[in-house]
């Protein structure tokens, strides 16, 4: 169950990572999703940052 969360939340971050790079490549547009949706509750939005974070993390740590 764990590793599955972590998963989802590495590609979650990875693909927002990667619109954010394409947004600067085309136009300086902010293409972060997360901020996007969750930008007017900044709490949230550094909660989910640092889930995708623990979950990148969880996933290299050796088992």
């Amino acid at each position: 169950m764990l590793s599955q969360v972590s998963r989802i939340l590495v590609v979650v971050g990875g693909v927002n990572w990667g619109l954010m790079g394409l947004g600067y490549f085309f136009g300086g547009a902010d293409w972060n999703v997360v901020h996007m949706l969750l930008g007017s509750v900044l709490a949230l939005e550094n909660i989910v940052y640092v889930l995708v974070g623990a979950a990148a993390v969880y996933m290299v740590w050796p088992r």
